[in-house]
């Protein structure tokens, strides 16, 4: 249970997720309390104000929140997020939710807790080191003081998960089935949607009575609940869970839907999912190959070249707008079946949200978000040492359970003076909670057949890279831009070339036609969207008329390290102009993609007026850390490309640094943000997707520091850029 925030005060039980001295992960179920910048944390529910917690720690602007998605723990699902001090990467709290709506609403109110703290922006600028810093800020329930901080941020509107560009629908309706409507992917060529492709896109939409939350864990499902309203699916599991948002399935057709004559088609497919701020779910999935997972006997093994799932909440989210979209080659081979039979069977497959809808309409809309015992029992696809693994964990928790009062009242004093984020965590508290009856049990795990590897990965901007398999060093002979692939590969393979680095800035060519592939040019900035003068009054958005800054130049590196603070280099334009006295000042974007071969692609703006006449810029340049991750933002979109890709993008404005790690150099005519990328699961995923496509797409992409009060307003875009069909064997070698 979550009690939703009531002036700013967020409670309700959440899971302290840990790991013994075994290796072995385990849960501590606690009553947490977040109120003004406080985290506190209660063995039971406190009956009154008046009533110390067990532990506290204090939220505050160095603190960031990742999403660590699902994980299987102890046979039991929860939704993983982490709590971790920048300043110290040892510094963390790993908390479970048992639903991804109660995730998210935790992991909302904790950021808006690290907004609270509103750093000093007219401060002039100096350099912070880690050393200089105090170690924490983090006390224990009797240290720390209820210290009411300005709310500079009080004024921030939540803003609706829409779209921040203006951009046409490539979706043209051609009919209706079942209730639904059927679209399908026209052509920028083709205005009126007349032509079809070998392997089109087609999307079928409804209304669903039933949560986003119930419906993604339907979807989710490969056990036995799935035959309620999946007519094509006969059995699944998964092969290989990467992490928490990502995992690699295989899944059974029946054949009965089939054409008389058609053998029966599989499925191996990467699924991808992510949920929205406001409560919109999306579940990506592609065709891949994988090592444990050849072709099997007496099935073909279709192509499914994008598709998924779109999950919107209306009605005040009693309902659901669902989309769900295919792009599959069958792989027919006979001369008789041709492709309008595909299309036919793309359509036919597509029908399965109908009989979704019927189902969640029987259930009058009361379709629990859990799974019952009886999909349990579907077979489980586990080698016989993981099965083992299981048996001795189950042993290993019921030894822990003997002694766990003695060991949980020994934690209490021991931790109660500790000055950090680990204060939260149960030291010694080496056993497991048994789940409450009402609780959501995880069955989801037996039914995909997967348990989790113990992981003890903190999203730090120095993370080691994860130990590659034989499997990963083949991908890496073939493509050498793998991120956390683990066996497995997407079918866009990319070549390798080596090239020489000429000067920083200027490694990826300009085209302003952008019909040269690998290149770069300037976006068009009335294609996004900005705060206007009056949108604390009304909301509203308006088209950017402008940019502050000029594009100048783009880097596309590949490198065995992380390459950091281009502009100091001494072959970079920015030093050029510097060395001949140009008053101009730079800002530079460093995107750091990692895997295998780290990629770099920097995009370097330059001002021709003094920094002093734009004071936002000024205080943004000159400000600490805390104040540059709340401001800078990032619109995406992708013009051209498949809809996986835009579906996985997006079209919304993000606050970068407070989802990435960010680094910031600043020169005596620059100011530099290195965006780690490897720093976010979920950007992971999203990046590990579209490097599979990069050289089919056109990105563009614009900045712009957040106004947050009416002076600041309307906001204007730093800079903007179009990205056309980057090759990652045009990649210069540092």
């Amino acid at each position: 249970m979550v009690v939703p925030p009531n002036d700013g005060k967020m409670e309700g039980w959440l899971f302290i997720i840990r790991s013994h001295r075994f290796g072995l992960q385990f849960s501590r179920r606690r009553y947490f309390i977040l109120q003004e910048n406080y985290l506190r944390c209660y063995k039971t529910m406190p009956i009154s104000q008046e009533e110390e917690p067990l532990r506290s720690a204090k939220i505050d602007s160095y603190i960031r929140i990742t999403d660590n998605g699902r994980e299987s723990i102890n046979r039991k699902v929860f939704f993983i997020f982490t709590l971790y001090n920048i300043l110290n990467e040892n510094d963390h709290l790993k908390l479970g939710a048992s639903g991804s709506e109660d995730a998210g609403r935790w992991i909302r109110s904790l950021q808006n807790a690290v907004l609270k703290e509103c750093p000093n922006p007219e401060k002039e600028f100096m350099s912070f080191s880690k050393k200089n810093w105090l170690p924490s800020r983090f006390g224990s329930a009797k240290r720390a003081h209820r210290q009411r901080s300005i709310d500079y941020y009080s004024f921030l509107h939540n803003e609706a998960v829409t779209s921040d560009v203006i951009a046409p629908s490539p979706w043209k309706i051609f009919g209706c089935r079942n209730g639904l409507r059927l679209f399908k992917e026209a052509k920028d060529w083709d205005s009126r949607g007349r032509h079809w492709d070998d392997h089109p896109a087609i999307m079928a939409v409804g209304v669903l009575n039933g949560t986003p939350e119930a419906i993604f864990h339907t979807l989710m499902s490969l056990g036995a609940s799935r035959s309620e309203w999946d007519f094509c699916f006969y059995r699944g599991s998964v092969v290989e869970h990467l992490d928490g948002h990502t995992d690699i399935l295989h899944a059974k057709l029946y054949s009965n839907w089939l054409p008389w004559g058609m053998m029966r088609r599989d499925f191996l497919l990467r699924r991808y999912w992510r949920r929205e701020e406001d409560g919109t779910y999306v579940i990506l999935y592609h065709s891949v190959i994988h090592k444990k997972c050849p072709p099997q006997n007496g099935y073909v093994r279709a192509c499914l070249k994008s598709g998924g799932y779109v999950i919107t909440p209306v009605n005040k989210g009693r309902e659901s707008l669902v989309k769900h979209m295919l792009a599959v080659n069958w792989k027919f081979w006979k001369v008789y079946l041709r492709q309008p039979s595909g299309r036919s069977l793309t359509i036919r497959m597509l029908e399965r949200l109908a009989a979704l809808r019927e189902m969640f309409q029987a259930k009058a809309g009361n379709y629990p978000s859990d799974f019952s015992s009886a999909d349990s029992e579907v077979k489980i696809m586990l080698p016989q040492d993981e099965v083992e693994d299981i048996k001795s964990e189950d042993k290993s928790q019921q030894k822990f359970e003997l002694n766990a009062d003695l060991e949980e009242d020994e934690a209490e004093k021991t931790t109660s003076g500790r000055r950090s984020l680990m204060s939260l965590n149960d030291a010694s508290d080496e056993f497991f909670d048994v789940p409450d009856s009402g609780e959501m049990i995880a069955f989801d795990h037996l039914e995909n057949g997967w348990f989790p590897e113990v992981s003890q990965e903190w999203p730090a901007s120095n993370m080691s890279q994860p130990r590659l398999s034989s499997a990963a060093v083949f991908v890496k002979k073939l493509h050498d831009l793998a991120v956390q692939k683990k066996g497995y590969m997407d079918f866009q393979e990319l070549a390798k070339e080596e090239n020489v680095v000429t000067s920083f800035g200027n490694t990826l060519q300009k085209d302003s036609a952008c019909s040269l592939p690998c290149s770069w040019a300037p976006a068009d900035p009335t294609t996004f969207l900005i705060r206007g003068e009056n949108y604390f009054e009304d909301n509203q958005k308006i088209k950017a008329e402008g940019t502050l800054m000029q594009m100048v130049g783009a880097d596309w590196l590949r490198s065995d390290r992380r390459e950091d603070d281009l502009g100091s280099r001494a072959e970079s334009i920015v030093q050029k102009f510097a060395a001949r006295g140009r008053p101009e000042f730079f800002f530079i974007v460093n995107i750091q993609v990692p895997g295998v071969t780290q990629h770099t692609l920097a995009l370097y703006y330059m001002l021709k007026t003094p920094l002093e006449e734009t004071p936002l810029l000024h205080s943004f340049v000159n400000g600490d850390d805390a104040f540059r991750n709340s401001r800078f933002k990032l619109i995406p979109y992708i013009s051209k490309g498949s809809w996986i890709v835009k579906q996985s993008v997006g079209k919304k404005a993000c606050l970068v640094g407070q989802a990435l790690e960010m680094n910031y150099f600043r020169g005596k005519n620059y100011l530099e943000l290195d965006i780690d990328v490897g720093s976010s699961t979920v950007a992971r995923g999203v990046v590990s997707l579209v490097l599979g496509y990069l050289n089919h797409l056109v990105i563009e992409m614009a900045f712009v520091i957040q106004g947050n009060t009416e002076d600041e307003l309307p906001e204007v875009l730093l800079g903007t850029c179009r990205l056309n069909n980057l090759d990652a064997s045009k990649s210069v070698l540092v």
